[in-house]
């Protein structure tokens, strides 16, 4: 009989749900160490400096190669200006991403990164607009000219 009772006890013993039940860790489900959230953002942001650095260097050259050829400045130009939008929405989901994952000074850096490229590009692309003015509307039909004595003059 003893031996009974300990055989079920074994198989009970066996068959008996874990404590704990394993539950699914999303990344937001707690916050991101100090450590690892740091680490994250500097490397973020020193590895999207180097690539717009390199991007933008790369945009240089093709302007400095095409030794005053307007058309191709203008492109290169026009490029770049279309890169950093590209790499400003990159930097915004990554920012997004960070908040999502509760790291707050990756967050904290890659909104910096939003921000200098913010102005960056507007910088670009004001200057780019500065030198490439709009062309004057044409006249109307009903438009005609002043000439000195023609009655016209209003």
């Amino acid at each position: 009989m003893h031996t009974l009772r300990m055989a079920r006890h074994c198989v009970t013993m066996t068959n008996a749900l874990p404590e704990h039940p394993a539950r699914r860790r999303w990344p937001w489900s707690s916050r991101a160490s100090l450590a690892s959230d740091v680490v994250t953002g500097v490397v973020l942001l020193t590895v999207e400096a180097v690539v717009f650095g390199w991007q933008s260097f790369g945009y240089g050259m093709q302007i400095w190669a095409a030794q005053g050829v307007q058309p191709e400045i203008d492109g290169a130009r026009l490029a770049s200006i279309a890169w950093t939008e590209h790499f400003l929405f990159v930097t915004l989901v990554l920012a997004g991403l960070a908040a999502l994952s509760r790291a707050p000074w990756s967050a904290l850096s890659q909104l910096l990164a939003t921000g200098a490229l913010t102005v960056l590009l507007v910088v670009s692309q004001h200057e780019y607009d500065r030198t490439h003015p709009n062309p004057a509307p044409s006249p109307s039909v009903e438009y005609s000219p002043c000439y000195s004595g023609s009655g016209t003059c209003h």
